[in-house]
C-alpha cells in the first residue's frame, strides 16, 4: 500500500524558474509600450519594466518595480488568475504561448526574501498613528504602505498567525504558508508592530481604537461558509476549514474514500483537488446550476477536471444520510434553469419525482462566505450586505476606512483586488491626515 506524503503531493503546482528559464523567457518578451499586460493587472504593475530588469539580470530593481505597485507580489505571483488578467492580455497569445508572467514576479520577489534583502524602508516619522484591523493581503498592503510614508501603524489580527487567506484559505499547491509569512515579516521590518489574538467587537474596541489612533483601516474579510438549512447538516465539513487543515495539519486530515463538495467557485475546487490529492478514490462536485454558471475560473474548472473530479450539474442537495454517526451518502434533487434571479443567472428549479443518491463518506460545503457581521455590530452603512465605502474606501464613519473582501459588492473577491483596495486606502488616509504633504502615487 502506498503511503501518500502531503508535503509532496500538496507542493507548489510549478517549481520555481531556473536562471537560464527565468533569462530565456524574459528575453522572449517584446516590452511593449502602453503594454496591455499592465493594463489588465489591477495594481498596474508595469510588467514590461520588471521583465526587462530580469533580463539585464538586474533582480533587486525587478522586484523593486513589482512591490512598488503591489506590495504583496509573492503571494501575487502565485495566487493571481494570470490565465485571465495580465497573461490573458499578452499580445503574444495570438501567435504562441504569452509569456509567464506570473512566473517570472515570482523569480524576482522569492530572490529578495530569499536572500533577507531590503528594497524599502519606513519614511521619516510623520508622529500619525493608524490602527489596522486584519492581517489579510488588503491590511499588509495599507500598513506597509503607510509605514513606507512616515506613519506607526499597527496591526490587529484575531488570529494566532497573521496573512489571512493567503496563510490559511489558499491551498499549498497554490501558495505556501511560509510564502504569505515571509510578507508578514517584510510589512514588520518596515516598523510596522503586528498584534495576533485581538479581535474588533470581543476584546477590542472600535472606541478604543479611535480614542488612541488618527485613522482605521478594516480588512476584515467575510464570514464563515453559510448555513444550508439541509437535514444532517451537522456532517458537513466546512471548506475553509478543510483547506485550513491541509496547509497546517495535513498528517491528521482525514480524508474519506468518496468525498463530495457542494460549491463549483474556486474554493470547491480547491477542496477537491485537495480530497483528491490525499487519496480520496472519488471526488464529486455538486452544483445547482450548469458549468456556465459557475463562478470558478475556466482554468480551475479545466485544472479540476484533469486531477480526475467529477462533476454533478444541476444538481441541489437535500440532505446528508448518515448510519452510525457517520455519512453515507447525500440525497439530491435534479434541477432546471428557469429565469435570471437577483445575481443575472438563470435561477435552478427542482425537477419533480427527480430525486437521487450520490454515494459518499465525506461531504464539504463550500458555497461561499457570510458578508462581513462587523458593519453591522460597528453601525457602518452596508451596500448588498458589504460594508459600504467612497471612491478613497472610506466608511460612513469619518476616518474609518476599509477594503478587501469586505467591501467587495461589486466585482469578484480576489488577492489582488484587496492588494488594490489596501494601496489606494493608505493613500487616501495619508492625504487625509497631511494635507500639506504628497501622496507616493501622485
Amino acid at each position: 500500500m502506498q503511503i501518500i506524503q502531503p508535503e509532496e503531493v500538496l507542493a507548489e503546482s510549478y517549481p520555481p524558474l531556473s536562471e537560464h528559464e527565468a533569462l530565456v523567457e524574459a528575453n522572449r518578451c517584446l516590452y511593449c509600450y502602453d503594454a496591455p499586460c499592465t493594463q489588465a493587472c489591477p495594481t498596474h504593475i508595469d510588467i514590461p519594466k520588471f521583465i526587462k530588469k530580469i533580463a539585464t539580470e538586474n533582480l533587486v530593481g525587478s522586484a523593486r518595480t513589482i512591490l512598488e505597485s503591489n506590495l504583496m507580489g509573492a503571494s501575487c505571483a502565485r495566487v493571481c488568475p494570470v490565465q485571465e488578467l495580465c497573461e490573458g492580455a499578452c499580445v503574444l497569445n495570438a501567435e504562441e504561448k504569452p509569456i509567464m508572467i506570473g512566473r517570472l514576479q515570482r523569480y524576482a520577489t522569492d530572490h529578495v526574501y530569499q536572500r533577507n534583502i531590503e528594497v524599502f524602508r519606513a519614511g521619516s516619522a510623520t508622529g500619525k498613528k493608524i490602527a489596522v484591523v486584519g492581517a489579510g493581503p488588503a491590511s499588509l498592503t495599507c500598513a506597509g504602505e503607510l509605514a513606507k510614508l512616515g506613519h506607526r501603524v499597527t496591526v490587529f489580527e484575531k488570529r494566532e498567525l497573521p496573512g489571512g487567506l493567503s496563510t490559511y484559505g489558499i491551498i499549498v499547491l497554490r501558495e505556501p504558508v511560509e510564502v504569505a509569512l515571509a510578507e508578514v515579516e517584510m510589512v514588520k521590518r518596515l516598523g510596522v508592530e503586528v498584534k495576533t489574538g485581538l479581535e474588533l467587537g470581543r476584546n477590542l474596541s472600535l472606541e478604543e481604537l479611535r480614542a488612541g489612533h488618527d485613522a482605521i483601516f478594516l480588512g476584515v474579510g467575510l464570514g464563515s461558509v453559510p448555513a444550508m438549512g439541509i437535514p444532517g447538516e451537522e456532517h458537513i465539513l466546512d471548506g475553509l476549514n478543510y483547506i485550513e487543515a491541509s496547509k497546517m495539519n495535513p498528517h491528521n486530515l482525514e480524508v474519506g474514500q468518496n468525498v463530495v463538495v457542494i460549491g463549483a467557485g474556486n474554493t470547491a475546487v480547491d477542496c477537491a483537488t485537495v480530497a483528491k490529492r490525499l487519496g480520496a478514490q472519488q471526488v464529486t462536485m455538486v452544483y445547482r446550476r450548469t458549468d456556465q454558471e459557475m463562478t470558478a475560473y475556466p482554468h480551475e474548472y479545466a485544472f479540476a477536471k484533469n486531477e480526475g473530479i467529477e462533476f454533478r450539474f444541476l444538481s441541489q442537495p437535500l440532505g446528508v444520510l448518515s448510519e452510525g454517526g457517520r455519512v453515507s451518502g447525500l440525497r439530491c434533487v435534479r434541477m432546471e434553469l428557469g429565469a435570471p434571479d437577483a445575481s443575472g443567472r438563470p435561477a435552478p428549479q427542482p425537477v419533480t419525482g427527480s430525486e437521487f443518491v450520490l454515494k459518499a463518506d465525506q461531504v464539504v460545503k463550500a458555497i461561499g462566505q457570510e458578508k462581513p457581521s462587523l458593519a453591522k455590530l460597528l453601525g457602518l452603512a452596508t451596500e448588498k450586505g458589504y460594508i459600504k465605502v467612497s471612491d478613497d474606501l472610506e466608511t460612513s464613519l469619518p476616518g474609518v476606512y476599509a477594503g478587501g473582501d469586505c467591501v467587495r459588492s461589486r466585482g469578484s473577491a480576489s488577492t489582488v483586488m484587496a492588494v488594490q483596495d489596501g494601496k489606494l486606502a493608505a493613500f487616501a488616509i495619508h492625504r487625509k491626515l497631511m494635507p500639506q504633504g504628497v501622496a507616493a502615487d501622485d
